[in-house]
């Protein structure tokens, strides 16, 4: 995982465990990244398996 892939994961998986999920804006205010950065890298982070999205609930499985 890259240093930003790890960023990424641990602001997901930090809100996860209070109970909210990050939107695209919470993640652009805490990366100081743009759109297409933190796209980019939340989808290497699926396509790696270590975040699934669950469509029914509308959350990050972690």
């Amino acid at each position: 995982m890259t240093d930003f892939e790890r960023k990424v994961y641990q602001i997901i998986v930090n809100m996860h465990l209070y109970g909210k999920n990050p939107t695209l804006n919470d993640l652009k205010r805490k990366t100081v990244k743009s759109e297409e950065d933190i796209r980019a890298t939340v989808k290497s982070l699926i396509m790696k398996g270590e975040l699934k999205w669950n469509n029914k609930e509308g959350k990050w499985m972690i």
